[in-house]
């Protein structure tokens, strides 16, 4: 048997239509990528030859790469097992992940990290049951701790998204993620010094509120128009995931090792992300999404060592004009702080309602608890796809967007109005429809959140800062608010579900109205 091997050697082969490289997303798996001397992949030819007594050594340039034949004196065992015809065998690198596109790797460990930041954020949730009886905290004092994570969050989205787009999303997402962990295990140390606690919470905040503007500046600048909706889905999904994970482990926890237990291990756990994400990264692109991602590293490392007269002046380089005079983002933005206060109310108070109003101990609080997110992550698969089979089959975007978020917003405006009213329904019917109605406004990851790389990949990550800045208040304001309301009125239905239900409603009517998904060119606009 004969055995020849071919070596590339620095060599770059491209199809035949060079034009097909920035449009062909499986671009990586139709040609030969560039491979380093010294990380040079052998191709093994086996090729049954009989009668063939000795290959006369020869050697041969086929359109740059180099044809070794090498001595017909392959052993024996290289001969064994070979059929006649041919066969062909590949020498891959370990790990074997390496090879997957870059955009894969960005999106799953990106998700990954939307899932710890869930985690370290309902874990207080559950922890501030048997923290207020330790410390002795009403309601009022319990939702101001709650709400200091939101002054962190709002604070940070507008840096966040700027620093996203000028040191791209994979370093801002890495930084953010090791500042929350840090400040997540440092909350059972200050816990009995109020300022201290808040400022931890704080902090915990500024972390994971760059992440949503790190990831959307991946998506954006990664993912075409007909993946987006499933991309955004299954990053932001992370969240749904990290909800449930976190509500179930967090009353083990707390019942066998304390509720100090939570905040170390969940920062720990986002500390091991950040060591291990540091392999994740390649250090050469390889294809069209990573020369992008690449030259963004590079250009990255520099802009570190720029002045900050250089950096100001990238600040001033950003439409900010343009975008307050469309439209589109101000419905955006109203959408957006809509949204966030059912959301981060529900997020806070789901666990102290089901405990005080439908007397459940903190285990099955908890439990009861993971049923709007849990259920939420087999709406968000169902919505992503029922979206971009819509943009795919030739829907208009804007329409799908309006459909996928007025369901989002409509959903639980119906489900809370039935909970809240006295309808003589049992406790675990309204469990029900809690959950049904927080699961389907899900639908709003293949509606608002895919509205903002719809209208400009370029300014994605800010557009998100500024929408998400606005839909933090809720958390600073709506947290705090059903606190106070909660000890002054003692109605669940007056304090958690009326405020709620309101914005959405008002939510419906401006989105229907005023949203867009028609890209923007807001350079030309300012």
């Amino acid at each position: 048997m004969a055995k020849f091997a071919f070596t590339t050697e620095n060599i770059c082969c491209f199809p035949r239509h060079t034009n097909s490289l920035f449009n062909n997303t499986s671009l990586k798996h139709r040609q030969l990528l560039i491979f380093s001397s010294k990380q040079r992949s052998q191709l093994r030819v086996f090729s049954a030859i009989r009668g063939k007594e000795s290959v006369t050594e020869t050697e041969s340039v086929i359109t740059g790469l180099r044809v070794d034949e090498l001595d017909n004196s392959a052993s024996a065992s290289d001969a064994e097992g070979q059929e006649e015809g041919g066969e062909v065998g590949f020498d891959w690198n370990w790990p074997p992940w390496k090879n997957l596109p870059q955009r894969y790797k960005l999106i799953g460990t990106t998700s990954l990290a939307f899932v710890v930041c869930n985690m370290d954020k309902v874990n207080l949730s559950v922890a501030i049951i048997p923290m207020s009886h330790q410390f002795g905290w009403n309601s009022s004092t319990a939702g101001l701790v709650q709400s200091s994570f939101f002054w962190g969050y709002a604070l940070s989205q507008l840096p966040g998204g700027w620093l996203a787009k000028i040191f791209g999303g994979r370093k801002v997402l890495e930084i953010g993620v090791l500042t929350w962990s840090l400040a997540t295990a440092l909350v059972p140390v200050l816990a009995g010094f109020m300022p201290g606690l808040v400022l931890s919470r704080i902090l915990v905040g500024i972390g994971e509120g760059v992440s949503p503007s790190a990831a959307t500046d991946l998506i954006a600048r990664s993912i075409p128009l007909e993946e987006r909706s499933r991309a955004v889905a299954f990053v932001f999904g992370g969240l749904s995931v990290g909800s449930v994970t976190g509500l179930l482990l967090a009353p083990p926890l707390i019942q066998n090792f304390g509720w100090e237990a939570v905040f170390y291990i969940f920062g720990i756990l986002g500390i091991a992300w950040f060591l291990g994400f540091q392999f994740v990264k390649e250090e050469q692109p390889s294809f069209v999404a990573d020369l992008i991602s690449w030259s963004r590293t590079i250009s990255s490392k520099k802009s570190l060592n720029t002045s900050l007269k250089d950096l100001d002046a990238s600040l001033k380089d950003v439409p900010w004009k343009a975008f307050f005079q469309t439209r589109a983002v101000w419905a955006m933005i109203y959408t957006h702080f809509c949204g966030s206060w059912g959301h981060y109310t529900c997020l806070s108070w789901l666990p102290t309602y089901f405990s005080e109003e439908l007397n459940l101990n903190l285990t099955e609080a908890a439990w009861v608890s993971v049923l709007p997110p849990l259920a939420s992550i087999f709406v968000t698969t169902i919505a992503s796809q029922l979206a971009d089979n819509l943009i795919a089959n030739g829907v208009e975007t804007t329409t799908v967007r309006k459909i996928c978020q007025t369901i989002a917003f409509l959903s639980p405006a119906v489900c809370m109005t039935l909970s809240s009213l006295d309808l003589g329904i049992p406790p675990w019917e309204i469990v029900g429809i809690l959950t049904g109605g927080l699961a389907l406004s899900s639908f709003a990851l293949s509606g608002l959140y895919c509205t903002h790389q719809d209208i400009s990949p370029e300014y994605a990550s800010i557009l998100l800062g500024i929408t998400n800045t606005v839909g933090a208040v809720p958390g600073i304001v709506g947290v705090a608010l059903t606190g106070s309301l909660l000890d002054s009125t003692h109605s669940w239905s007056l304090s958690l579900f009326a405020p709620s239900i309101f914005f959405y409603l008002t939510g419906t009517i401006v989105w229907l109205a005023f949203a867009s998904s028609k890209p923007q060119s807001f350079s030309k606009i300012d």
